[in-house]
């Protein structure tokens, strides 16, 4: 299958339209139905409904597509990094980060980096450790900033030592909101925000016990902006870390650490036994001098 097919694909599934697709080619509307026509026939599936006034894609049609966006990512990176194999270091690193106290290193890092190598340019990617790794292992991320828990040995990395505290974001109008630290017991019966990650909720498990299972989950989140809502509205108490929560300052809202204690440490990772490109090397090893100097 050829990529150019692939973008062809995209364009009209991005326009709705293959009059206005062709135009954004700069390709004649009959050559780009041939070449669609011609993917159809090479997957056996039909790809899209084709209506009066719009195309739409059929189910095989939106698993291309995401499958599609993943496959021209990795080349575009792929031709970004051979193309500029110049004497100066260039080139784009990007960078899946979770929402964590450690993500105040990528500023500096980056800002000291392109003060050296000002052709390098960067993309930052924020998501949960789950969905950075996928990004990693499918070669679409170059560096990921992660917390703990998680399957880190499987990478090569930079062990930040820089922690996160685990606790409850809740209304400051609280009762809870005046303690200097929350047990599982505060918290039991009462509506409850936790992690989607299987790992996590192993982490509160192992530090909290047998009652962390007894709590009143209502939903699970990945990232805190949407989960924060349930605190600041007084719905539901939010169990997330310190560093997702401190940039969002708030005076409806308060972060109370659990007891007992539970930190998880960040990580800066890659993927094992990959060579990396010139700028992605030389990034690995300023952030290894930054975090040495500490």
């Amino acid at each position: 299958m050829e990529l150019r097919k692939l973008r062809y694909f995209m364009a009209v599934a991005d326009e709705e339209n293959i009059s206005r697709a062709a135009q954004s080619l700069y390709i004649t509307q009959p050559t780009l139905s041939r070449q669609l026509i011609e993917l159809e026939e090479e997957l056996g599936v039909k790809l899209f409904e084709r209506g009066k006034r719009k195309i739409t894609l059929t189910e095989e049609g939106l698993l291309l597509k995401r499958r599609a966006e993943e496959m021209i990512a990795l080349e575009d990176k792929l031709l970004d990094e051979f193309g500029r194999q110049t004497s100066e270091l260039s080139g784009v690193i990007s960078v899946g980060a979770a929402e964590a106290t450690s993500a105040e290193i990528l500023p500096q890092a980056i800002t000291s980096f392109r003060a050296k190598y000002p052709a390098v340019t960067f993309e930052l990617y924020s998501d949960i450790a789950t969905h950075v790794k996928e990004k990693l292992d499918r070669g679409l991320l170059d560096l990921g900033l992660l917390i703990q828990p998680g399957d880190i040995e499987r990478y090569d990395f930079i062990k930040l030592d820089i922690f996160d505290r685990c606790g409850v974001l809740m209304n400051s109008s609280v009762p809870l909101a005046n303690k200097e630290s929350i047990t599982i017991s505060d918290i039991k019966g009462l509506p409850v925000l936790a992690s989607g990650r299987s790992e996590v909720r192993e982490l509160y498990r192992n530090t909290l016990g047998k009652e962390y299972d007894e709590l009143n989950v209502i939903a699970t989140f990945n990232l805190i902006n949407n989960a924060a809502l349930f605190a600041l509205q007084n719905k539901a108490y939010v169990l997330t870390i310190d560093g997702a929560v401190k940039n969002y300052a708030n005076a409806h809202l308060k972060f109370v650490p659990f007891t007992p204690e539970i930190k998880q440490n960040s990580y800066i990772v890659w993927k094992k036994y990959q060579p990396q490109s010139r700028a992605v090397t030389a990034f690995i090893e300023h952030i290894r001098n930054m975090h040495n100097s500490l």
